[in-house]
């Protein structure tokens, strides 16, 4: 039996036909399988949604309490059989609440990834190996230029800075979900004690983090502050890097933690001081890994730079395709 006999390629995304759902539909439909909450992969008007607690949790907060029909959580690890279909989410290591989706039918088992890493990241669960017959992976980073640098190494990077320039404001553009909670995370670890400072935008993801169990110590909204913070180290959405918002702060170093920083031209196009590599999905070593790990005979590959990564796989004797899903985003 060929997978595409029952996963299938509709105008809302991947579709499988024996347990009438999608997974991640680019639109509304009546049942939808969620990865995560970033908003690409999860969008309102759906019927019904299965997905983690944390990324219904995720979903509610930015889409709305009746965003979707109905919601159901489903744990890490517990089988939901669903017709002739079993539904069981794995870690994905991208976000908080981030799953891969493992599907078994008639002895076999599809893996449609969603975003993922294999890099520890202390706000959500590592990456967890699930082999199958097809891995249905991303390839957001899939050209072998991208290879990302260790996270120590760049908030290292970023420390030193801060040293070197005391009397300058820091000002990191950061992803709101997932990105901006990793590098507060990522400086406590690095025994950064000093007070945080918010762009606006980014406090409510931040407070449904620290909702969830996470701890990032003293964390000031830039808004109660008003003008200097010399210094001191300042996140935003990465399109306030420009805004007039960052003339209030001394003389800003601007930062941009993104896996794109490994790209010189997507530094200059933010105008961006300090490019940091810090990235929530797999870099190129990781993605072949991964794939070659899950022991998957065929696989698709849904977003990103598809045609360089179905190549490679045809090298290793895999049986690859690009799916060219519509509506993903580069988030990073």
């Amino acid at each position: 039996m060929k997978f595409e006999s029952w996963l299938k390629l509709t105008e809302a995304g991947l579709y499988c036909a024996p347990g009438g759902f999608h997974v991640d539909p680019s639109r509304g439909v009546e049942r939808a399988v969620v990865t995560h909450g970033h908003s690409d992969h999860a969008r309102p008007g759906h019927g019904a949604v299965l997905a983690t607690a944390e990324t219904v949790a995720i979903m509610q907060a930015r889409l709305g309490e009746d965003s979707a029909g109905s919601f159901q959580v489903l744990p890490y690890g517990e089988p939901l059989q669903h017709g002739d279909v079993t539904i069981t989410l794995h870690p994905a290591g991208h976000i908080l609440g981030s799953a891969q989706v493992a599907l078994t039918y008639r002895g076999q088992r599809a893996v449609v990834s969603g975003d993922y890493k294999r890099t520890p990241d202390p706000t959500c669960q590592p990456f967890e190996l699930v082999s199958c017959g097809l891995f249905v992976t991303e390839a957001t980073f899939a050209l072998p230029v991208f290879r990302h640098e260790p996270d120590e190494s760049e908030i290292g990077r970023l420390l030193a800075s801060l040293k070197a320039f005391p009397d300058r404001a820091h000002l990191v553009g950061c992803y709101g979900l997932g990105k901006c909670q990793r590098l507060l995370a990522l400086l406590r670890r690095a025994d950064y004690e000093r007070s945080i400072y918010l762009h606006g935008a980014l406090q409510g993801m931040t407070d449904l983090y620290v909702a969830h169990g996470q701890s990032f110590g003293d964390i000031v909204p830039v808004g109660e502050v008003g003008r200097g913070l010399a210094g001191e180290i300042v996140l935003c959405p990465p399109a306030a890097l420009k805004d007039r918002w960052s003339r209030r702060l001394a003389d800003p170093v601007t930062a941009l933690a993104s896996g794109w920083m490994r790209v010189r031209g997507r530094a200059r196009q933010y105008g961006v001081e300090l490019p940091l590599v810090i990235s929530d999905h797999a870099d190129w070593p990781e993605l072949i890994e991964t794939i070659h790990e899950t022991g998957a005979e065929q696989v698709w590959v849904t977003h990103g730079r598809e045609d360089a990564l179905v190549y490679q796989l045809g090298l290793m004797g895999k049986r690859a395709r690009a799916l060219a899903l519509l509506g993903r985003e580069d988030e990073d």
